[in-house]
């Protein structure tokens, strides 16, 4: 099982519930909401807001490829 961090914690990484924090990217793509497909893509992206972010949970990554998120 991977650990699992703070949102304040994290500069790129998700969250199960289908979030991500990517502090490298656009302002509009720092904080978002996606909607996980059963075929495991992650679509229908919506900005949020930070305090609207789950805050505990997340899993850290190296980046996302969003050229091939849909």
């Amino acid at each position: 099982m991977a650990e699992t961090f703070k949102a304040n914690e994290v500069e790129i990484g998700y969250h199960p519930e289908g979030y991500r924090i990517d502090k490298k990217t656009l302002p509009m793509n720092r904080y978002t909401k996606w909607d996980k497909q059963t075929n495991g893509k992650w679509s229908n992206m919506k900005p949020v807001c930070f305090d609207s972010l789950p805050e505990a949970g997340w899993i850290m990554v190296n980046g996302f490829d969003w050229e091939n998120d849909e």
